[in-house]
């Protein structure tokens, strides 16, 4: 009989928008259907904007270790928790020369095969107005028309009973 192949699922931001002289945590998660193993490993990768060979950013088995040479020596920490799945960790000091493809991947024998996590990111040198900051915007808006309203019918409900008030009064001198 065949048995289905056991695959690591891995999951990442597919885009990521950071600004010049920032860190940033580069967050990648991961469900495994076998029990968390002591050879766990987790490799991370850098594919630059012009395409040139993938550069070693950091890797994991049993513990974090640092790589040396490149472009990310002393820029990269380990900000993961196996036990939580999470494997993520923290660019120091985002320079343009960052921009480009990360790439995430975890092994958990026996599940070994699996897609691989990509994230792309790009360093800006500011931020720009994203979908957050008009949801922002307009859920603050809602809240200060919903004041006002709320401010104008108290108000006028105020002016009312006033009115009202005079009027019992004035008919009250009348009689």
């Amino acid at each position: 009989a065949l048995w289905p192949a056991a695959a690591v699922e891995v999951h990442t931001s597919k885009e990521v928008d950071a600004v010049n002289g920032t860190n940033l945590r580069l967050k990648c998660t991961f469900s495994t259907s076998s029990p968390i193993s002591q050879s766990l490993s987790v490799t991370w990768n850098f594919q630059p904007e012009d395409l040139s060979s993938h550069e070693p950013v950091f890797y994991y088995l049993k513990e974090p270790y640092k790589l040396s040479p490149g472009r990310f020596k002393e820029r990269v920490t380990w900000d993961g928790n196996i036990e939580r799945n999470d494997v993520s960790i923290i660019i120091w000091n985002l320079q343009p020369t960052d921009n480009g493809t990360f790439t995430c991947q975890v092994k958990n024998p026996p599940d070994v095969n699996g897609k691989i996590g990509e994230v792309r990111l790009r360093v800006v040198q500011k931020v720009h107005f994203t979908e957050i900051h008009f949801l922002a915007v307009t859920i603050g808006s809602a809240c200060v028309l919903m004041i006002i309203v709320v401010t104008v019918v108290i108000i006028c409900r105020h002016h009312r009973k006033k009115a009202q008030e005079k009027r019992i009064e004035v008919a009250d001198t009348e009689l």
